[in-house]
């Protein structure tokens, strides 16, 4: 049935960008796409937002030994260089987009013949199709009618229904609010275009001829019509009156309309307000800019950067390697806040030199490595010299008190012989030496 239609009513390409395949008409009457959904500046500005954020992280394959993550060398080719027609940033930020507008991306999966893969594409998600077979997942190019397997295609969803082989669009989900946003983006823009000040009507004293009424409205049109006619002087003869029909500026600019068109988008992409050059007078602090900068790393970022290093973790040969991004730069704090947090993490011990030196980017530095016991602030390899120290100022305490030796040893678990004599506070002085002579 599909391939009929698609033979009657031209390519798929075609039918997508107009909306005749699926029922993207939204109740505005405006037709909602993925290509039309990026004429909404806020749309825009969403998806370039996420994907140069994502696009743009170090990424690296990592191995975890003994619980600590080591980078794992010699890393496969594809790791930094995952695609031969694109760069690794535009890669990425292709796979982003695809997830966005469409709720799916699909990589091509290029392999030799050892089934090591030598090349990824990501493709068109518009021009895809998966289906369950008899023998397992498939994917139908619609252009071209190819099917490629499940080993030759990396399939990554955004959100998938039970029981859907397809994910969800939030562009086809979202199609009403996005919609009025085009609607309100059209009508202002139809509406200075008409010119702000020449609306209105034009009354004429005598009966005129339907011919004349319009050759009145073409001459007022072509003299007033536009930006840059809006606001020039108008002379009527004939007794002709002009009652005008403008709106107030307020309601000419859509403000309010227009910014809450903005919210819409803004939250249905998850991206913070201010990130999108929307600044509420009093709404905006620096503490507030700071929380919603946090919000957007772990609430919109994340969740995608996740998804990502999975799907990609799996196609790694070994499989105890990983593919990881670089996360730290979106939540690097001003210079005082990282020396304040760095000096904590040295006094507690579990930080080195060396290691904050590293994550400023510094050289390591001659015994830089060692690590500080807590309060004491000394190498952990003096620790056991200053334990055998506070042990003997209590033994000494209690051998002035009174103990004994062998209950002060076994108190305090040490190991050591007592000679048996007490104190040298304790012991009487010695008997001088007598004179010679």
């Amino acid at each position: 049935m599909l391939g009929n239609l698609f033979e009657r009513r031209g390519t798929f390409q075609s039918l997508w960008g107009s909306g005749a395949l699926f029922d993207r008409t939204s109740y505005t009457g405006v037709t909602v796409t993925e290509d039309t959904s990026l004429r909404l500046s806020a749309v825009y500005a969403c998806v370039r937002l996420i994907s140069d954020t994502i696009s743009t992280l170090p990424v690296d394959q990592f191995i975890r030994r003994d619980g600590q993550r080591l980078p794992y060398r010699p890393r496969e080719e594809w790791v930094q260089n995952p695609s031969m027609l694109v760069d690794r940033t535009t890669f990425y930020q292709q796979v982003i987009v695809s997830l966005l507008l469409d709720g799916n991306a699909f990589v091509h999966l290029a392999r030799d013949a050892d089934g090591s893969i030598v090349e990824m594409n990501v493709l068109n998600p518009t021009d895809v199709e998966p289906y369950i077979g008899t023998q397992g997942k498939f994917y139908r190019m619609h252009s071209t009618g190819t099917v490629y397997q499940a080993n030759e295609m990396l399939h990554i969803t955004e959100m998938l229904l039970p029981g859907d082989v397809r994910g969800v669009s939030r562009i086809k989900k979202a199609k009403d609010s996005l919609g009025l946003g085009l609607a309100l983006e059209e009508y202002a823009a139809r509406f200075f275009g008409n010119g702000a000040y020449a609306g209105g009507v034009i009354e004429w004293p005598n009966e005129i001829s339907s011919d004349q009424a319009r050759e009145i409205v073409n001459s007022w049109e072509a003299n007033h019509k536009g930006l840059r006619r809006a606001h020039r002087p108008a002379v009527l003869y004939g007794g002709a009156k002009f009652t005008p029909t403008t709106v107030d500026p307020q309601d000419s600019q859509l403000l309010d309309e227009r910014r809450f068109a903005v919210e819409e988008v803004a939250r249905i992409f998850r991206v913070p307000m201010f990130m999108l050059g929307v600044t509420t007078p009093g709404a905006v602090s620096y503490a507030s800019v700071e929380q919603q900068m946090l919000f957007f790393s772990q609430h919109t970022i994340q969740p995608y950067v996740q998804k990502i290093e999975t799907a990609f973790s799996n196609l790694l040969q070994n499989p105890q390697t990983f593919l990881r991004f670089n996360l730290s730069s979106l939540v690097r704090a001003d210079l005082d806040t990282r020396t304040k947090a760095y000096s904590s993490a040295l006094l507690a011990g579990y930080m080195s030199v060396n290691d904050v030196r590293a994550l400023e980017d510094m050289r390591a530095v001659e015994d830089g490595d060692q690590y500080r016991v807590p309060v004491q602030n000394i190498p952990l390899t003096d620790a056991e010299v200053i334990s055998v120290q506070q042990k003997a100022r209590a033994a000494q305490s209690l051998t002035i008190a009174g103990f004994t030796s062998e209950s002060i040893a076994q108190l305090l678990d040490l190991d050591l012989e007592s000679t048996g004599l007490p104190s040298v506070q304790l012991q009487p002085p010695p008997d001088p030496e007598p004179e010679e002579g």
